[in-house]
């Protein structure tokens, strides 16, 4: 079992309390949300004991607040992805917004930002505005952040979103959705209206009081390698306080550019009392950690995920090469190799010792391994009737159940006919089972099987399991994984059979 090392509920009370003093301070606050609002995966990753809903707990002690989502017209263009609900950034827009509601909050209204003409984008705003969501869109500003004169000139073309209550938070899909630019656009109007409004930045990484190469910082560097960001001393809050605290390239580099929009916009010079970068940041998280070394450990395993993420992205043409050469880089400092992924090897092997023994299917060899919760790794290896997650599924829950390799969970005929259904009826190139039609065949055993009932069961306790495949899993494969909600990485080797069957 893994270790706890964060205590969610101390790290709320103080993570309350220094935002509702920050609120205190302005007539409106406009709060940058950084990360995943409703279920913060990577979080309750690399900080074991974070609850993934932290941030709707948190909203809901903050009281009346307006919920504004912000989205990039270049993220919806290129069909970005969210890994761990499989869906592209406007589609998780839309899960947001449902889960959101579904926590008892409401989002006011949906800003599409950095807009220069997509047509995707414009589908969107079509599609959120069928939806009943109110949709403003916010032209891409040349120059920005750099041409101070051009960006206060879009700021004062930008649409103003009204808001009415004193804390607006404002959250995006992912990293460079806008929301910093959108928070200052608006604050240029508020002012515009004497209304003295504020800007704050709560971000859960990189923790400002962990030294700069804490693992937990450098899993947000490997989450972030996309974006090229770095985590650095904050050369601002050293000079003006004597204090190492830790930030991420982007602000610190743009910080003098945003004091510059901020006084153009507050005709102050130390524009809401900032002197630095970190001074922008409401973040306690370091108050939530009660073992330090569980949450290291926890860290580097994130890393590994990540690595392997980019890897994949790179093979379906998602990613650059860049981006790999920054994951090696972030993989070195942080002294981890692929291989420190305790499921990495015996999955390679599992594919090796099918080729070996001509177990495959077609020439095609693949295996699975999978850590259960009591640390013991089972494997599974592809065969004619079942895909080798799906075998490793069935051999992890035998495991667990302690029962003989030879015991059948899901009745032989019941594989034997969704195999011919599927290449009979379906014209499909394979028969064999993938993991979401396994789960199925699992569920129709237990109607008749007291041991396929129990198995059934057993399932649940697979959720937060590490798995890894040597190959693309197939999207039935893939749906399953995240239906049971087990942490999944993949050396992305493609096969004859094609990921798309």
């Amino acid at each position: 079992m893994q270790k706890t090392g964060f205590d969610t509920e101390r790290y709320l009370e103080s993570q309350t309390k220094e935002i509702l003093n920050r609120v205190n301070g302005f007539e409106k606050l406009y709060l940058e949300f950084g990360g995943k609002l409703c279920y913060d995966m990577h979080a309750a990753r690399v900080l074991p004991g974070y609850r993934p809903t932290a941030k709707i707990d948190l909203l809901k002690k903050l009281g009346d607040i307006d919920i504004i989502s912000c989205i990039s017209a270049k993220d919806i263009a290129r069909g970005r992805v969210r890994r761990d609900f499989g869906l592209t950034y406007d589609n998780q827009v839309l899960k947001d917004i449902s889960d959101i509601t579904g926590y008892g909050l409401n989002v006011k209204c949906v800003v599409i930002t950095r807009y220069s003409g997509e047509h995707a984008a414009k589908i969107f705003k079509r599609r959120l505005e069928n939806y009943g969501v109110k949709t403003y869109v916010l032209d891409e500003i040349p120059g920005y952040p750099d041409d101070i004169k051009k960006v206060m000139s879009g700021y004062q073309k930008n649409p103003y979103v009204k808001t009415e209550k004193k804390l607006v938070i404002v959250t995006g899909v992912g990293g460079g959705s806008g929301k910093m630019a959108f928070c200052l656009s608006q604050i240029y109007h508020e002012r515009e209206k004497q209304i003295n409004a504020g800007f704050a930045k709560f971000e859960t990484f990189p923790i400002w009081n962990l030294k700069l190469k804490h693992p937990v910082n450098m899993a947000y560097e490997a989450a972030t390698a996309d974006l090229l960001d770095l985590n650095m001393v904050d050369p601002y809050h050293k000079e003006a306080y004597g204090i190492d605290a830790i930030n991420y390239n982007r602000d610190i580099e743009n910080f003098n550019i945003l004091l510059n929009i901020m006084k153009r916009i507050t005709g102050k010079v130390h524009p809401f009392g900032y002197k630095s970068p970190t001074d922008m940041g409401v973040n306690m998280v370091a108050s939530g950690i009660i073992d330090d070394e569980a949450c290291k450990e926890a860290s580097r395993q994130e890393i590994i995920r990540r690595y392997f993420r980019y890897v994949r992205e790179k093979v379906e043409g998602i990613e650059t090469q860049e981006t790999l050469d920054r994951m090696h880089e972030v993989m070195k400092n942080a002294g981890v190799r692929p291989e420190d992924r305790d499921v990495v090897s015996p999955a390679r092997k599992a594919a090796q010792e099918a080729k070996q023994k001509g177990k495959g299917f077609n020439g095609v060899y693949c295996g699975a391994a999978i850590k259960l919760p009591t640390g013991t790794i089972v494997t599974g290896k592809n065969s004619p009737y079942l895909h080798a997650e799906s075998a490793a599924i069935l051999n992890a829950v035998k495991v667990m159940m302690q029962l003989p390799d030879s015991i059948d969970l899901i009745s032989p005929l019941v594989i034997e006919s969704i195999g011919g259904m599927k290449k009979e009826v379906m014209d499909r190139l394979e028969p064999c089972l993938d993991m979401n039609e396994t789960l199925i065949a699992l569920a129709m055993s237990s109607t008749t099987s007291p041991v396929a009932k129990t198995a059934l069961r057993k399932l649940k306790e697979l959720e937060n399991a590490e798995i890894h495949l040597t190959h693309l899993p197939t999207p039935g494969d893939e749906l399953g994984i995240m239906r049971l909600k087990m942490n999944m990485s993949t050396d992305a080797l493609l096969t004859k059979l094609g990921h798309f069957q």
